[in-house]
C-alpha cells in the first residue's frame, strides 16, 4: 500500500534530523559571522519531553554571540504539569530573570515551548523584548497536527483547553516576533508555525533536533540582532 505524503514526511523526520546534526560541526566556523547581540537577557524554552540540555548547542552559540543566554530552569517540558496552572512557574521564571538583569527578556521557544513563550509574552509584555519561536505550531487548530492524538494521550490534555490557549498564543503579539518554520516538519506541519503578526522565516529542516540544525541557529541569531 502506497504510503500517504504525511506519512512520508514522519518517517522522513529521523533522516532529516540525523542530517542537519551531521553538518553542525562542517559549518559551525561560518556560524561566527552571525549578528552579534548587546548583551540582553535571552531564555530559551525546550520542546515536548525536553529539558535544557536539549537546547545546549544553541545555548553556546548565542553565548558566543554575546547574548547573556540561560535555559527556564523548570526540567521536562511536560506542559501544564511543568509550567503550572495557567503557566505560573514559567511566568515568575521570567520576572524573576528580568528582575536579575533589569532588562526584558527575549523567548526563544522550541516547538512546546514556542507556544508558551508566545503566551507568556502577551501575559507579561512589558518584561518579554522579543520572542521566537522556532518549529512552533500556535497558528492552527491542533487536529491538523499530525502527532496531535500522541500528545493528547500523553499529555492528558483536555480539547477545550488546549484551543483556548493555542487561541491566546496565536493572537497578535504586542512585542516583536519572529517564527522559524519548515515545509518539511513532519511532526506538526509547518503551515502551522508562522502567522500574520511576525516575521516568518522559512529553513528546510526536520522537527527533530531542529535547534541543532546550522541553518536554525542562524536564523535564531538573526532574529535576536533585530
Amino acid at each position: 500500500m502506497a504510503l500517504t505524503p504525511r506519512a512520508r514526511m514522519m518517517l522522513g523526520e529521523v533522516p532529516r534530523g540525523l542530517a542537519g546534526i551531521a553538518r553542525l560541526p562542517v559549518e559551525w566556523r561560518a556560524l561566527a559571522d552571525a549578528p552579534r547581540g548587546d548583551g540582553g537577557p535571552v531564555m530559551l524554552l525546550p520542546g515536548l519531553f525536553n529539558g535544557d540540555r536539549s537546547n545546549m548547542v544553541l545555548r553556546h552559540y548565542l553565548s558566543t554571540l554575546e547574548h547573556d543566554v540561560a535555559g527556564w530552569g523548570l526540567g521536562r517540558n511536560l506542559g501544564q504539569r511543568t509550567v503550572g496552572a495557567n503557566g505560573a512557574r514559567l511566568l515568575a521564571a521570567i520576572e524573576q530573570r528580568a528582575a536579575r538583569t533589569g532588562r526584558p527578556v527575549a523567548l526563544v521557544g522550541i516547538s512546546l515551548g514556542g507556544v508558551m513563550a508566545r503566551i507568556a509574552a502577551r501575559r507579561l509584555p512589558d518584561l518579554v523584548s522579543s520572542v521566537v519561536t522556532v518549529s512552533a505550531p500556535f497558528a492552527g487548530p491542533p487536529e491538523h497536527m499530525p502527532m496531535w492524538p500522541v500528545y493528547r494521550r500523553c499529555l492528558n490534555l483536555d480539547r477545550a483547553q488546549v484551543t483556548a490557549l493555542l487561541a491566546e498564543a496565536a493572537a497578535a503579539l504586542p512585542v516583536p516576533a519572529t517564527a522559524i518554520w519548515s515545509a518539511a516538519d513532519g511532526l506538526v506541519g509547518g503551515e502551522q508555525c508562522h502567522g500574520d503578526d511576525c516575521s516568518a522565516v522559512a529553513v528546510r529542516a526536520s522537527h527533530l533536533w531542529v535547534q541543532f540544525n546550522p541553518k536554525v541557529l542562524r536564523a535564531v541569531a538573526a532574529a535576536l540582532a533585530v
